[in-house]
């Protein structure tokens, strides 16, 4: 018999929604969590950021944080049954609905007491992660390539790289902050990290090019509805510029988009921008004419040349 006396209850929980398809619950658990009705629910899948955001929207957060003499209980843990719990929905479609109640939570971890499963075959094009309101981070998206004498790593972002974009865009000179927004940026909001960091991964894409732990540059493409045209925008380092890093990653995004079945990739470059008009103009963009007056210039590269 477990015996976790000053454990928490917790309920996890796995549901279909006719609209937004499969959410993740998390709430009050034990006997009582219908009259206590104290939940949150979320969008699966589930990373570090989005099981914190929905485990601190409960009350039952409060318990967990610890009070008078009582410990508090392993948050993480409990997220990363948040995590899990996400992935499996994603990896088994079969899976219609499931409850854990109770989850107990206490400074030891968690342990899951009790669980109920519903199982039903998916309706034809809704297996797996297909019935997601959101796309799941696409594994199969990361790479290693060679690059002179190294070894480097691309991969699509995500929202837990928040810490690390911020930290990369403070290493950006002022002038490569106006070149990338068009304007002078003091400090990076974390509203903005936000809006870069968690992407839908369908019509919005961004790589990172990481040499080990070291953010080198960023690629990002936003596909136009219809997918027939897809803008990027690009960043790399202001210490390790001139590596052919910029290349290598803005390549690899025209590639990605041109599996998608997009037709075209533009970008708004600003006029004095010549390391960027320079790198368009190697990989075969066109520089369109400007509109008089306006500070930047459109490049546009077809996908059939890629």
């Amino acid at each position: 018999m477990i015996r976790r006396p000053h454990a928490v209850e917790l309920i996890l929980g796995a549901a279909e929604d006719p609209v937004f398809g499969p959410i993740i619950l998390v709430g009050h658990g034990g006997v009582a969590t219908e009259v206590i009705d104290d939940k949150a629910l979320a969008l699966p899948p589930l990373d570090p950021v989005l099981a914190e955001d929905a485990l601190s929207r409960t009350r039952v957060d409060r318990l967990l944080r610890g009070y008078r003499d009582r410990a508090p209980a392993d948050r993480a843990a409990v997220g990363e049954a948040m995590i899990r719990l996400s992935q499996l929905i994603a990896d088994v479609g079969e899976i219609a609905e499931l409850d854990i109640n109770p989850l107990l939570a206490d400074a030891q971890g968690v342990v899951a007491l009790d669980a109920r499963i519903v199982v039903q075959p998916p309706a034809k094009g809704q297996e797996r992660a297909a019935r997601f309101a959101i796309r799941p981070y696409p594994v199969e998206l990361e790479t290693m390539v060679a690059h002179g004498d190294k070894s480097l790593r691309i991969r699509p972002i995500r929202p837990d790289d928040e810490p690390l974009l911020l930290s990369f865009t403070r290493r950006l000179t002022p002038e490569d902050v106006r070149m990338r927004f068009f304007g002078p940026i003091r400090e990076m909001s974390h509203e903005m990290a936000a809006r870069l960091t968690q992407i839908d991964y369908d019509r919005e894409m961004a790589f990172l090019l990481l040499d080990g732990s070291k953010l080198l540059g960023v690629g990002r493409l936003v596909a136009e509805p219809g997918f027939e045209q897809a803008e990027f925008a690009l960043t790399v380092a202001s210490d390790v510029q001139g590596k052919g890093y910029g290349a290598l990653l803005l390549h690899h995004v025209l590639r990605y988009g041109k599996s998608r079945g997009m037709k075209r990739v533009i970008g708004h470059v600003l006029r004095e921008n010549d390391k960027m008009l320079g790198l368009a103009k190697h990989l075969g963009f066109r520089r369109e004419a400007g509109r008089s007056g306006e500070p930047d210039v459109r490049v546009v590269k077809s996908l059939s040349q890629v």
